[in-house]
């Protein structure tokens, strides 16, 4: 699934690809009626793992590309890589067409209007928001969100709480700050919530960049990640053998060292 800082890319190059030109047609899977032709695009945005695309009517594409999700630019006439019918929204403009493929959800929805309501409450503070958010208040936001039981992999993934920390960020912050996964929300606390929050942003900001994301040094050759898909091998601190498992609620892949992350 495309983390924080893949959606933040994507919405960079995606910019000034779209902002300040006019559609010249426009598709938007199970919408057979919308029309945008001639609507003038006005920013593209990226709000944790969602991607919007403000329009001049007040109103705005949402994208949410989860699992499977990925964006195709094309130029007029290029046969596409995928079937048409995998495409949840295409986007035309007299330079080239983006077709979004696979969308686990994409609608268009009115700025301020219930939708965007809805997705207010579905979304916390973005991690990757040009002004940082307040971290302190982090850890009461995850307690009158979760039970107390809750594990530290659907802490982190919660993005009720913060946005934009995916799959590979949680089992690679849990390792850096040695906190075992299934550790109980109750026995998290305040000042670990807040490392865990507040190094999720520097980590984030650091692959925006882009190439192959990175969260140890940059060491030629050496792995560019601490545990994540690193089952069975040595850990890179105290040479015990990685694990995995499928764990929390959507039982997710989940990387951790046992030596570095003994409960």
């Amino acid at each position: 699934m495309p983390e924080g800082d893949t959606i933040h890319r994507l919405a960079a190059y995606l910019e000034p690809r779209l902002a300040g030109r006019r559609l010249v047609a426009a598709r938007l899977a199970g919408d057979p009626t919308l029309d945008l032709a001639e609507v003038l695009v006005e920013r593209v945005e990226a709000r944790g793992k969602h991607l919007l695309i403000r329009l001049e009517d007040e109103r705005a594409l949402r994208c949410h590309l989860g699992m499977r999700g990925s964006v195709h630019e094309y130029a007029h006439g290029e046969r596409w890589k995928l079937p048409e019918r995998m495409a949840s929204l295409v986007l035309a403009t007299e330079a080239g067409v983006y077709v979004c493929f696979r969308a686990q959800e994409a609608e268009l929805l009115r700025s301020g209007g219930p939708r965007e309501a809805k997705l207010d409450r579905r979304v916390g503070p973005d991690l990757l928001a040009e002004e940082a958010p307040q971290f302190a208040t982090l850890p009461s936001r995850a307690r009158a969100l979760l039970a107390p039981g809750s594990p530290a992999v659907d802490v982190l993934l919660d993005q009720r709480v913060a946005a934009g920390i995916g799959n590979v960020y949680k089992s690679e912050l849990l390792f850096l700050e040695g906190a075992p996964p299934l550790r109980p929300l109750a026995e998290l606390d305040d000042d670990l919530l807040v490392r865990l929050y507040a190094r999720a942003r520097t980590l984030l900001q650091q692959n925006l960049v882009g190439g192959p994301r990175r969260t140890r040094g940059t060491q030629e050759g050496s792995p560019s990640l601490w545990v994540y898909r690193r089952e069975g091998e040595a850990c890179l601190r105290c040479g015990a053998s990685v694990r995995r498992a499928r764990l929390g609620r959507g039982l997710r892949s989940t990387y951790w060292c046992p030596g570095c992350q003994a409960p």
